[in-house]
């Protein structure tokens, strides 16, 4: 009875983690396919449309995390956990590129932008989590959260402008193939059927994740930066495989980077929900590790896409193992002091 217990929970998980990762896969396809249908740009698909719709998972579980389970940590945990799994997706597709060529040898420069702006964002998301104090606009909504919304729109405006001066020399974006023939109105139909699945899986998820809590004995940061995470991020892994696989490597980058950038305007949603408190200041400091080693490892892949390196010696580029190992030891520093 007692491993029924703790198997339940488990259970529970993974079943809601697969149906994220099949529906993710489906609705960033007949996403795709309405910015085909539509005529919207090749950057725009990768970077805003396909980032916000796998990014739903992280928006809902946040959601349900600071207003149903009321847990500041979970909901923290979640889009930090996001973040630095999506730059391990990044790295990890590195594997998966033909001919021994280093992922970000293959990549626009024009993502170092998107990277940039994410490690501004991180950072005022440290000095949330560090400062002990904290100007509010109410009880429950802080200044950080406003801000975290201001430089996310002020970001997608940056790119848009520097897209358009770069004139078509931004990101190289391949569409996905209309492989079903389906016109505008049947891919919307599609897309918001699947965006309503995902929506009410998701938010189970918290619930599966604080009872995984209660019955392993690890924190709430622990398993929202590593259960919660991970899942609501299958729908990110499920774009990045299909894209790399047919070569798409710029709707890949531009996905996960965009997808970075969507998870800070996620907290300050999530912090209007969470009305028990200001939700950086009552999640726990542990978090700032999540934070600190997803900043480097963005920094790292600024530096891949501006060296360019010809070819891969290993496996692995150095900066795709790089990212991998500091993703390691992130989860490592988490378990050992969380």
């Amino acid at each position: 009875m007692a491993l029924m217990q703790v198997l339940i929970p488990f259970a529970g998980y993974a079943i809601c983690a697969l149906i994220i990762f099949f529906a993710g896969k489906k609705l960033s396809l007949y996403g795709d396919i309405i910015a085909d249908l539509s005529g919207w740009g090749k950057a725009w698909v990768g970077l805003v449309l396909m980032a916000s719709v796998t990014s739903l998972p992280e928006l809902m579980v946040g959601i349900s995390s600071a207003a149903i389970v009321e847990s500041a940590d979970l909901a923290v945990g979640d889009v930090l956990g996001s973040c630095a799994f999506n730059l391990f997706i990044l790295a990890a597709m590195d594997l998966f590129v033909p001919d021994r060529k280093p992922i970000f040898s293959l990549a626009s420069s024009s993502h170092v932008l998107s990277a940039v702006l994410g490690v501004i964002l991180l950072t005022l998301v440290g000095f949330g989590l560090f400062l002990p104090w904290e100007f509010t606009f109410s009880p429950w909504i802080g200044l950080s959260s406003v801000l975290f919304g201001i430089i996310y729109f002020f970001s997608m405006r940056l790119i848009y402008l520097f897209e358009q001066q770069k004139s078509g020399e931004g990101f190289a974006v391949e569409k996905v193939q209309n492989q079903y023939q389906v016109n505008l109105a049947k891919a919307i139909k599609a897309y918001v059927f699947y965006a309503i699945i995902i929506v009410v899986t998701a938010l189970a998820l918290p619930y599966f994740g604080e009872q995984i809590a209660e019955q392993t004995g690890m924190t709430k940061s622990v398993v929202g930066t590593l259960f919660l995470a991970t899942s609501t991020s299958l729908p990110e892994l499920a774009v990045s495989i299909s894209s790399v696989r047919m070569g798409a490597i710029d709707l890949a980058i531009g996905n996960l980077l965009g997808s970075n950038l969507f998870n800070i305007l996620i907290l300050a949603i999530d912090d209007v929900f969470y009305t028990k408190g200001l939700l950086l200041k009552d999640a726990a400091e542990i978090n700032l590790v999540s934070v600190l080693s997803t900043i480097i490892m963005a920094s790292v892949i600024i530096i891949g896409l501006n060296m360019k390196t010809r070819a891969k010696r290993f496996i692995l580029a150095w900066d795709a193992a790089l990212i991998l190992a500091i993703y390691v030891l992130n989860l490592i520093l988490l378990f050992r002091f969380g």
